[in-house]
């Protein structure tokens, strides 16, 4: 077991966290808490933790890049994940398992390089098969249990942000991490 900023964690998860080049994370129930809030007239709303968002955006500073799949489709995802210079953005997309393996091959990645976190049945199929499926605290049972690690952290609340920083400490940038608007 290895101390990191969080908890304990094996070692293993530590060596293969080294060699992530590519995050790609679902976001209800992940960046957020798996709430949305509508309003009388269908305005969604969802809340994202700045938290998060510094650690992505240190993340993409630090080399490792970013992407999000979700099953839904939401303006609120677009403009949050473009503030936060994620380049690789999928939405609508219920089976997201290809949609991982385009973005793997359009950045020539294999999935020894690839971390994924969520939260749902829906993500266990990515889970499965990339070198680091993350679920978090918060996650279905199933998805738990399908996972090589599982955060302390809910979803929405630090959950991203964990997994982040797991991923810089591994691979010495996490001291690196510069502050910017999140």
């Amino acid at each position: 077991m290895v101390n990191t900023l969080y908890g304990q964690v094996p070692s293993e998860t530590l060596s293969i966290a080294k060699n992530i080049k590519l995050l790609i994370c679902d976001i209800d129930g992940v960046f957020s808490d798996g709430r949305i809030y509508l309003g009388n007239d269908g305005e969604e709303l969802k809340a994202f933790n700045t938290k998060d968002g510094f650690g992505i955006k240190a993340l993409g500073d630090s080399g490792v890049e970013v992407a999000v799949i979700t099953g839904r489709k939401s303006n609120i995802v677009e403009n949050r994940m473009r503030s936060l210079n994620v380049k690789h953005i999928v939405q609508g997309q219920e089976d997201k398992l290809p949609s991982l393996k385009k973005i793997a091959t359009q950045l020539e990645l294999n999935a020894e390089q690839i971390a994924y976190i969520g939260d749902d049945v829906p993500d266990l199929p990515c889970i499965k098969h990339v070198a680091l499926g993350v679920a978090v605290n918060d996650a279905h049972p199933l998805v738990k249990q399908g996972a090589d690690y599982k955060t302390f952290n809910n979803g929405g609340c630090g959950a991203v942000r964990e997994l982040t920083d797991l991923i810089m400490q591994a691979q010495g940038t996490l001291l690196d991490a510069k502050g910017s608007s999140v």
